[in-house]
């Protein structure tokens, strides 16, 4: 019986001697509370009762994200949310162990310190323009201090950048307001080439329309020239022919006239006497200004004769 109980002790002793460390993990062995050495991933073996397992840390990548709250050089109060990815580096898990108790309020207190030397040198638009080169200074910082305890930083981001509400309030505002003014740059040029376009347009039409009543008052004198030509052939002088020419065109207007049954457009004279008058006047203006072409002929002769 006392075999059986020694045998189940001896068992159970070196059972408690075997230990396993995970992937990705380092196991920190002490004896009698002096550092031994250092354990990687796989089946160990300690000697019991003498060597423990002091502590485990991870060899993963780790993320801490550190919100620090500052102002800028614009007197703009802003929170910047920074993450930084670390892990320890596995020849210096001693150092990661025993010298840094916590690692992570290490690290927020270089962030901070960071973020506050670099942010107040910036006015709030250069602070989202270079969240770069503040990730890059911290990441430099961090990389410098945290070395010395076994800790590689891998990679800071700012990853949010959160003014104060009434600021961003009042940068939307200068942003709707930039973009209304573009909007109205953009309408009141579409708004000069519709007019300068339409004054062309106009200009166009007024000069083909220029250029059809031309043509149809060259046509009208050629029409007449071949009226009074006809008339001239059957013995009808130019004077006549003339006068008989406007009287027609007048009864002809007549006509069109009372062919639009909704024209509101008066003749004036418009008497059953007028293409009489017309004619009549027509005839004595002609007679009259024939007379006054042959007085001045004569009176020329005379000048000549007299010289």
């Amino acid at each position: 019986m006392a075999y059986i109980i020694l045998s189940t002790l001896f068992v159970l002793l070196v059972l408690s001697g075997l230990f396993i460390v995970k992937q990705q993990t380092s196991a920190v062995i002490e004896r009698f509370g002096r550092f031994i050495a250092v354990r990687n991933p796989g089946l160990h073996i300690k000697i019991p009762l003498i060597d423990k397992i002091a502590g485990r840390i991870s060899l993963r990548v780790l993320q801490l994200d550190v919100i620090v709250e500052t102002k800028t050089k614009d007197d703009v109060f802003v929170k910047l949310k920074v993450s930084v990815q670390y892990r320890v580096v596995p020849s210096k898990v001693y150092e990661a162990f025993y010298k840094l108790d916590y690692p992570q309020d290490q690290i927020t207190s270089y962030v901070f310190d960071v973020v506050r030397a670099v942010v107040p040198k910036m006015k709030l638009d250069d602070v989202f323009e270079k969240k770069d080169e503040i990730a890059i200074a911290v990441k430099g910082e961090l990389n410098d201090a945290m070395i010395n305890y076994g800790y590689d930083i891998i990679k800071t981001l700012v990853t949010d950048i959160d003014p104060d509400a009434e600021v961003k309030t009042a940068m939307n505002r200068i942003n709707a307001a930039e973009r209304q003014k573009v909007a109205a740059q953009y309408e009141g040029d579409a708004a000069r080439i519709l007019i300068v376009e339409k004054a062309k347009a106009e200009a166009e039409s007024k000069r083909l329309q220029g250029q059809g009543i031309a043509d149809q008052r060259r046509e009208i004198a050629r029409g007449l020239e071949e009226s009074v030509d006809v008339l001239n052939n059957v013995g009808i002088n130019s004077q006549e022919a003339s006068a008989l020419i406007v009287v027609t065109q007048h009864y002809d207007t007549l006509q069109s006239i009372g062919e639009e049954t909704n024209s509101n457009l008066i003749l004036l004279p418009n008497s059953p006497q007028a293409g009489s008058d017309m004619l009549n006047n027509m005839v004595a203006s002609f007679t009259a200004s024939n007379q006054i072409g042959e007085a001045m002929k004569a009176q020329n002769k005379k000048n000549k004769e007299e010289r």
